[in-house]
């Protein structure tokens, strides 16, 4: 029995070949893919999810339609037991005198109605399990959306996209056959037991003999099926999160020509996918055969046993014949259990999944409660002694800063000093390590998640556009939907008017796929969005990074107008960026180094100095005092 055996499984490299990243920036928004977007996502309102209870499930949909459903099962098993003793009936009738038309008649008609009864059953339960699917998957990927972000990246998109895909598919299993196909064949199976018992008990004890060894071993079998399904999903999990992270990186691997290697590396996860199937496989191709011969020496032992009870005269030629075709029959709904069993254990290893993903803790979902009033005067943002770290390597120390109600402050600092993380804690993406942070003059924690994200607006460094048209990227955090002259103005400001009215179908142009835009494009996109929003603190993480000189300028303009009478926090390196702020905070190692405008610390922080001369910012541009070398 080594076939049954599977493979050691390769060293699992979902996790280590991901690189650890200070800044979250990349914790946010995992390269520059577009998220899907739909707006006919459920609502939750739970904090976090029980396991699943597949009842409830089946009963959130047409009690009524299962109920019937059940029914006619019922009807159609009830015409399986009864042909065997019309046929009984039908030799009688040919033995003796009387006529055959009716014996005929009734049982054509009781067949047809278990035909038609199994027909409409078998629809209407493959309508409720895939009712009960979708309910599953929507719930599902609301409870993903709101997952911490950090939660999300670690589990990996492609392992959660296995989730509502097939894992979905193999939890079906546990409809088509727990919710009414297994029950019908256990009692479809006793209830004829219980008449091949009426017919010759003596039988019947032959064939309970004779199927329980075949039981037997089956029941060995399934006991491994559970474990090895489970295995089985793991690793195609594994493999679409390989494979969704290789399309996200194709581009970089095509300029490194690194096709090969990047093939090799998924082919090493299919090659894992493909070894956990096939030990699945071999322990279910088990299943048919053992019946099989269950079957089969369960015929012999009924013919040699069924011809000495007839020698005897224990038996007639018509019981006979009826006891003959309810073991052919039996066949059927015993090896409907025996299979069912195993489908049961996938579903069972997909719930299992299901339930380890649904116990996740989302985000405090506090929508229900009121967010406090914005206290008058209060800075836009305030840090008081704020330390963060990943797994426990530290990344902001003691940072404290404020920025003002209404004006531009900029971070500026080397790569991995923490910038990025600073907008990250403000949106309540994730959490300090000590400290408060308080925006519009109250403490983060005390404004409703979804209160603190409708005042704060956050541009990424990635510009993430949603995949849908350009008028769902624009109208993503409007509580109300402004007509096309209002998007138009906002997409004028930042010089994108025309390029979209330029677009097949003008705003209603589906981005992501076979149109998109280019990096500049996207930036200025992300930024007409928050125009459109009423927010009182606008974060934008690099935003010229990919703007020409004509645009960054329009960017200016369009900062300056924001910061008129919102709080505006930027990350900045860009010179045209930081000098035109009212407030520079420069950082080091999370830590704040000094703050000032760009003036003072020009004069007297040797670190900016150094930003300046590092990035060759033009003295004569940056307006820079004698001595400082550029």
């Amino acid at each position: 029995m080594d076939w049954l055996v599977p493979r050691r499984r390769m060293p699992d490299r979902g996790h280590h070949h991901r690189r650890r990243h200070r800044d979250t920036d990349e914790l946010v928004n995992p390269g520059n893919s577009h998220t899907r977007w739909n707006k006919r996502m459920p609502v939750a309102r739970k904090k976090s999810a029980p396991g699943l209870r597949l009842g409830a499930y089946l009963a959130g949909g047409d009690r009524l339609q299962l109920v019937f459903a059940a029914l006619l099962a019922l009807i159609s098993t009830a015409a399986t037991l009864a042909v065997p003793l019309m046929v009984r009936d039908l030799v009688e009738a040919l033995s003796g005198t009387r006529g055959l038309l009716w014996p005929v008649a009734l049982m054509t008609a009781v067949a047809i109605a278990g035909a038609l009864s199994a027909t409409i059953s078998g629809y209407l339960l493959s309508r409720i399990g895939e009712q009960m699917i979708l309910r599953l998957r929507s719930r599902v990927m609301d409870h993903t959306m709101r997952l911490p972000l950090r939660e999300v990246r670690t589990q990996g998109p492609g392992n959660l996209v296995a989730r509502v895909t097939s894992d979905a598919m193999m939890l079906r299993s546990v409809i088509d056959v727990g919710a009414i196909q297994l029950p019908l064949s256990i009692i479809t199976v006793l209830a004829t037991l219980v008449v091949m018992s009426v017919l010759d008990w003596v039988l019947v004890l032959i064939t309970v003999g004779s199927f329980a060894l075949a039981g037997a071993v089956i029941g060995l079998v399934i006991v491994r099926v559970r474990r090895s399904i489970v295995a089985q999903q793991t690793a195609l999990g594994e493999l679409a999160q390989r494979f969704t992270a290789t399309l996200a990186a194709l581009p970089t691997i095509k300029a490194y020509r690194a096709e090969e290697h990047a093939t090799a590396s998924l082919a090493q996860d299919a090659t894992e996918l493909t070894e956990s199937t096939l030990f699945s496989a071999r322990l279910q191709s088990l299943i048919g055969p053992v019946m099989g011969l269950g079957q089969q020496i369960a015929l012999v032992s009924i013919i040699l046993g069924g011809g000495a009870r007839m020698a005897s005269g224990d038996l007639s030629m018509p019981d006979f014949t009826a006891f003959l075709l309810y073991l052919l029959q039996l066949v059927a709904p015993v090896a409907i259990v025996a299979s069912s069993i195993s489908q049961l254990q996938a579903g069972l290893a997909a719930r299992t999944r299901f339930d380890e993903l649904l116990s996740l803790p989302q985000e405090a979902d506090d929508t229900a409660t009121t967010g406090p009033v914005p206290v008058e005067g209060a800075p836009g943002v305030e840090f008081s002694d704020i330390a963060f770290g990943y797994d426990g390597e530290p990344v902001l120390g003691n940072l404290t800063f404020s920025a003002p109600r209404r004006g531009l402050t900029a971070l500026v600092g080397h790569s991995g000093a923490g910038k990025s993380t600073v907008l990250t804690l403000i949106e309540r993406f994730v959490h300090p390590d000590k400290g408060t942070i308080r925006v519009l003059g109250h403490d983060v924690k005390d404004w409703p998640l979804n209160d603190l994200r409708r005042r704060v607006a956050y541009v990424d460094q990635s510009f993430t556009l949603l995949e849908g048209t350009v008028r769902d990227n624009l109208l993503l955090g409007c509580d109300a939907a402004p007509g096309d002259d209002v998007l138009l103005n906002a997409l004028d400001s930042v010089a994108l008017r025309d390029e979209v009215l330029r677009l097949p179908d003008g705003l209603d142009t589906l981005l992501g796929r076979a149109t998109d835009l280019s990096g500049g494009q996207r930036q200025r996109l992300a930024l007409a969005r928050v125009l459109l929003t009423d927010a009182d603190v606008v974060l934008l993480d690099e935003p010229t990074s990919q703007l020409d000189s004509i645009n960054e300028q329009r960017l200016r303009d369009l900062v300056t107008r924001l910061a008129q009478d919102r709080s505006v926090v930027v990350v900045a390196h860009r010179l045209s960026t930081v000098q035109h702020a009212d407030h520079v905070l420069i950082m080091e190692s999370g830590h704040a180094l000094d703050a000032g405008t760009h003036q003072e610390l020009l004069a007297r922080c040797p670190q900016y100095q150094d930003l300046v001369r590092n990035q060759q910012w033009s003295a004569n541009e940056a307006g820079a005092p004698q001595g400082v070398p550029v």
